[in-house]
């Protein structure tokens, strides 16, 4: 699989070189005073200092939560999923949606998260015990 790139937009480079690199894990690419690129587990992130750009994003149902429609994040392996929840948790950061199994029982079940990074983007990341899942109808 390819990597994907996306460029967001940022409050602050050294609040989102913490976040990332620290919390995260994220190795640290190209940057400059107005824009850092990130390893997000193997994709480029492109993290652009332009406050004027930010907004909280809208928010729709889906299995009983309020989801950030505009969001982004990784499909990680079951018990990397796990072990990163413990870590925000240890953290002390603040969920938007407390780590759960989305859909229990039913196709496309899922561990998710869901979490702000400074600058308001809203981040989610997931896992599928079975991978087959992750694109079933």
């Amino acid at each position: 699989m390819q990597p994907f790139h996306l460029a967001f937009p940022i409050r602050d480079i050294e609040e989102t070189r913490a976040f990332y690199q620290d919390l995260l894990g994220c190795e640290i690419g190209r940057s400059t005073e107005k824009w850092i690129d990130f390893n997000f587990f193997g994709h480029q992130l492109s993290a652009h200092v332009k406050p004027k750009e930010l907004a909280l994003a809208e928010a729709n149902q889906v299995d009983g939560q309020n989801v950030p429609v505009r969001h982004f994040g990784v499909v990680l392996k079951w018990e990397d999923w796990h072990d990163l929840a413990e870590r925000l948790k240890k953290h002390q950061v603040k969920f938007i949606i407390e780590p759960y199994i989305r859909f229990k029982g039913e196709t496309g079940e899922q561990a998710t998260l869901f979490f702000l990074d400074p600058s308001g983007n809203a981040l989610e990341f997931k896992a599928f015990q079975d991978p087959k899942q992750i694109f079933a109808k």
